[in-house]
């Protein structure tokens, strides 16, 4: 992408936000690309091995921090969010959540991955604006992601004004919570940046606290390797036998950070009906899912997020599931589904399952270092600093 001289104007800026929300954007910035401020903490992080078994982390290095060196060209980022809060989300939407994680029989996705996978629907939204773009200011060099390449997403989205970064490193604005997907349009002519907004975390930990795996080692500071959303998506191998009990019944993903913000009371409701829940999975029982064979996940998982973990993960999770609601309930379904399955499971999965009929030896009591679902409590409403 050849770099362009062009000075684009604030009244573009202004274009690209109204195009935006005729796309089902939230919210449009625009950052700079100069982000070596920010250098220093990715590489303390992969230094610390945060990144766990994501290679490609280590691999693009600082690749991430440098928008220029990964699209040569590139002058400016322009920026973009989306909710996804399912259309038909009931008013109390996160205590019905929090209610789901006391139930052991009962799975939990993650509410970004009910839907159709938000990697399609964003780029597809993000060309369509890029090419509007370029056919009111003529011939434009871009490239659009979401989630698909080394971007420091947050940090742009922080810088442009999208929100601010929380402690549990996810972007919250003060009018939309955390549960929004993030965009970006790499271009070749230069814009002018939108003003970051001031941050109003607070003293508020809550996402700390709530941490089911203690993940979050300190404010602002992610450690991948205990966060079950990498544990259950990304991490291809054993999950750690110690942090097993704690993941309760998540079968793919995490929330609970999310639920306790109090920021997430203003969480919107997505303008798009990709985002509405597939088949089920607001309710699904583990059990339910556990009766579907490779045919089944593949057909129902076509077109969703859920596709990235693959069927030997998907089984892999919901071993550990039911282990922890075999131990939390006694229930001997459970106990022979496992064990009908065993035969026939491959080293990863059989692994997983002779753990989760283990726990058939400690019905009622949660080994030491679980954390308790009934940890996450509906958050207070936020005031002006929570």
């Amino acid at each position: 992408m050849p770099r362009s001289d062009r000075i684009l104007d604030g009244q573009v800026v202004e274009l690209l936000q109204g195009w935006g929300h005729e796309l089902g954007f939230s919210q449009i910035g625009v950052a700079g690309i100069d982000l070596h401020e920010a250098e220093e903490g990715l590489r303390a992080w992969l230094a610390a091995g945060f990144h766990g078994s994501m290679a490609y982390m280590e691999r693009h290095g600082l690749a991430r921090a440098r928008p220029a060196d990964l699209v040569p060209g590139t002058a400016s980022v322009i920026t973009a969010c989306m909710d996804y809060l399912p259309r038909a989300a009931p008013a109390d939407w996160a205590a019905h959540e929090i209610d789901r994680l006391t139930e052991p029989a009962q799975a939990v996705v993650s509410v970004y991955a009910r839907g159709r996978d938000y990697h399609k629907v964003l780029r597809a939204r993000l060309r369509s604006l890029a090419d509007r773009l370029a056919a009111h200011v003529g011939p434009l060099g871009f490239r659009v992601f979401t989630d698909s390449a080394p971007v420091l997403e947050a940090e742009l989205a922080v810088r442009s004004g999208l929100g601010w970064r929380g402690k549990h490193t996810l972007v919250l604005h003060r009018e939309g919570g955390s549960m929004r997907f993030l965009g970006e349009i790499y271009v070749d002519a230069l814009l002018p940046p939108t003003p970051a907004v001031t941050a109003h975390c607070g003293e508020c930990s809550r996402c700390l606290e709530v941490c089911p795996t203690q993940a979050i080692v300190a404010p602002y500071r992610l450690d991948a390797r205990r966060c079950i959303s990498y544990l259950t998506i990304e991490h291809d191998g054993a999950i750690p036998r110690e942090l097993r009990p704690a993941i309760g019944n998540r079968i793919y993903g995490c929330d609970d950070c999310q639920l306790a913000c109090p920021w997430n009371k203003y969480a919107r409701r997505a303008v798009l009906a990709d985002f509405d829940v597939r088949h089920g999975l607001d309710r699904a029982g583990l059990l339910d899912l556990w009766q579907w064979d490779e045919a089944t996940f593949l057909a129902r998982t076509e077109g969703s997020a859920m596709r990235r973990a693959g069927w030997q993960r998907w089984r892999r999770n919901l071993s550990v599931a039911l282990g922890n609601a075999l131990r939390d309930t006694g229930d001997a379904r459970i106990g022979g589904a496992l064990a009908a399955a065993r035969p026939s499971a491959d080293a990863l999965v059989a692994e997983h399952i002779d753990w989760a009929l283990d726990q058939r030896g400690q019905v009622g009591a949660r080994p030491v270092g679980a954390a308790p679902a009934s940890r996450v409590e509906p958050a207070p409403p936020p005031g002006s600093d929570a």
